[in-house]
């Protein structure tokens, strides 16, 4: 009986396996895993996709990891629990409530990190199924994102931990303990602050408007937002705040202060200002009028391709201003870890690659100009000069063979867009690009230069506190300080620099862009080449953004001086510009432009694209 018994068990578990692995069991659990989110979110219009890639809510979408063929019970749970992440997001989130549209993407994506907890804290009330789900789904992140050898609070990021603890405080769910040492590193810094916030964020659950006052009030405490902006409640409930990367400075609203700001406008006309107006008031007043002036206007260019567009456009000081190679700013064994998180992310693109290096090689190829040797000692017989054998039997045989001409005069420079508003599956796109264009082209005998643009610091920095120690002055032009990226040098080669594009991962290294002058920056460098061809191809998601600027100065100060730049590179300079764009349509700005917004996307694209420029 026990060897019957035994037997049968071993032949349920195999008819078992055999099941899990059915492509046709597997295509019914995805779909009955689609039913049920649309089920939970309350939303039967949504789209369902099962991609390779990253989980997520995009726009109408819900992108979830494909699962493997052969389904174990955590292949099973992990895929549930992505589902059900997304569901209650779509079932309790409103998504036209917001704290502030002109957050830093640091306090932006920990405020969704909260939001998202809160969501999970409601469905883990309502349906206990959905708690273990996540549950798992989270330690699964955490796994993934290699919170458990993390040596720094600089390895962790901190929305991800206020996530885990939002979860934990608000759901009673533990937290995975692959975070545990995560966690360790950031509880001294946070007990005591968030310690008092945890219950007016558990009475206001059900309430989004409440719990996002509650949350502004959390990240005030954190240093993360200033005291105005946390109290920034959202005054119209159906007002979608405008995107971060293309944020235009806020409309005031109350007439009174309308009405104040004229008088100041008046008052700057005749040369004076009313006293109770504060400089900077009166700055922000006098560069509004002017901004339709100003963008109306055409710039004028230079003629000089070696110097540039000539614009009104200036910079307060350069002195904070710094061009870095990537490595000085992060150690080697941190590069080591974003790497393979680098790699980790884009695990399921692997063949994509692979079939798009050869495809693209193949097209480069194709184009190279071939030449023959003539009068070799071996190779292919030269038949054009046997005649002259047979005329003079004592002249040797005469032999040739073929050789190509790589693209030894050509050089590609890709510049990534570095800001805050490129954090998550943007960057990893843009890093997943720019290396499998400089891995291609390297083939290809092309050389390949990669750059990163953007801020040392949030809201100006040490520019902006020299502004200030200096009076004011109005108009002062740019106002923060820079920080340009070398990744990759052109005569570097490829191995030696991979490891290098990790760092777009790395916490804290995103923040603002002033796309105009890293433009001209990639620009100017690339000139400086020997090479005969030269191409600049820009990586970005939108318009350049820089609070402290765009304060001071006129609204569309850095988008003018942006389409300069590109303009007269097209027009001007010898200099090929192409840009991708990431989710982004970027046509508004340059000629030669092409938009993606997922990793399956970048065979057809960039092959196409690219190939175009060598035609």
């Amino acid at each position: 009986m026990a060897y019957k018994k035994e037997k049968k068990n071993k032949t349920n578990e195999s008819n078992d396996a055999l099941t899990t692995s059915d492509p046709q069991t597997a295509l019914h659990f995805k779909r009955a895993t689609a039913t049920a989110l649309k089920a939970i979110g309350h939303c039967a219009e949504i789209e369902v996709a099962f991609v390779q890639g990253c989980d997520g809510l995009e726009g109408d979408r819900v992108k979830i990891q494909e699962p493997p063929a052969a389904l174990s019970e955590a292949d099973r749970t992990l895929v549930r629990g992505a589902a059900d992440a997304a569901a209650v997001r779509l079932r309790y989130h409103d998504p036209f409530l917001t704290i502030s549209a002109r957050l830093s993407p640091q306090a932006a994506n920990a405020a969704a990190a909260l939001e998202q907890a809160r969501c999970e804290a409601l469905g883990t009330r309502h349906m206990a199924g959905i708690g273990s789900n996540i549950g798992a789904y989270l330690a699964s992140q955490c796994q993934q994102k290699e919170l458990h050898a993390v040596q720094s609070t600089a390895d962790a990021p901190l929305p991800e931990v206020l996530h885990l603890l939002a979860h934990e405080a608000l759901s009673g769910q533990p937290i995975p303990p692959l975070a545990q040492k995560a966690i360790k590193l950031w509880k001294p810094l946070l007990e005591t602050r968030l310690e008092p916030h945890w219950p007016r964020l558990r009475a206001t659950l059900h309430d989004q408007k409440a719990f996002a006052s509650a949350v502004g009030a959390l990240l005030q405490s954190l240093d993360l937002i200033e005291k105005e902006t946390a109290n920034a409640a959202p005054d119209n409930p159906t007002e979608n705040p405008a995107p971060p990367q293309e944020v235009e400075p806020p409309p005031q609203k109350e007439e009174a202060q309308e009405e104040k700001q004229a008088t100041v406008a008046q008052g700057e006309e005749q040369g004076e200002a009313e006293a109770d107006q504060t400089a900077l008031q009166a700055e922000a007043t006098g560069e509004e009028e002017n901004v339709e002036e100003e963008g109306s206007a055409p710039p004028s260019t230079s003629d000089d391709p070696t110097q540039g567009p000539v614009t009104t456009y200036r910079v307060f000081t350069t002195a904070f201003d710094e061009t870095v190679e990537a490595q000085a700013l992060c150690s080697p064994a941190e590069l080591q870890r974003l790497r393979r998180l680098l790699d980790y992310q884009v695990r399921h693109a692997q063949n994509l690659i692979i079939r798009l290096a050869h495809k693209l090689q193949r097209r480069l190829m194709a184009q190279q100009v071939r030449a023959w040797d003539f009068d070799l000692e071996e190779g292919v017989l030269d038949a054009g000069r046997l005649a002259r054998v047979v005329a003079n039997p004592t002249l040797p045989l005469s032999f040739k063979m073929e050789k190509e001409t790589p693209f030894r005069d050509t050089i590609v420079t890709i510049l990534i867009d570095n800001s805050g508003s490129m954090r998550g599956r943007p960057i990893t796109l843009a890093a997943t690009s720019a290396d499998i264009l400089a891995r291609t082209l390297e083939r290809c005998g092309v050389k390949t230069e990669i750059l990163g643009f953007t801020t040392r610091s949030w809201k100006g920095g040490r520019a902006r506190e020299a502004w200030l120690e200096a009076g004011k002055s109005p108009q002062p032009g740019r106002l923060n300080e820079l920080r340009h990226i070398i990744y990759k040098k052109a005569d570097t080669p490829w191995r030696r620099s991979r490891v290098n594009l990790g760092l777009m991962l790395r916490e804290g290294l995103l923040k603002e862009n002033i796309d105009g002058e890293a433009l001209l920056w990639a620009h100017h460098r690339l000139r400086a080449r020997p090479e005969t061809r030269r191409i600049l191809m820009v990586i970005s998601d939108g318009a350049p953004v820089d609070d402290s600027t765009l304060a001071i100065n006129p609204s569309n100060y850095l988008d003018v001086h942006l389409r300069a730049a590109i303009e007269w590179i097209e027009t001007r300079s010898p200099i090929q510009l192409v840009a991708i764009g990431i989710g982004h349509d970027v046509t508004r700005y340059y000629r030669r432009a092409v938009t993606i917004s997922d990793v399956d996307q970048l065979g057809g694209t960039m092959t196409e694209q690219l190939a175009a420029l060598f035609d």
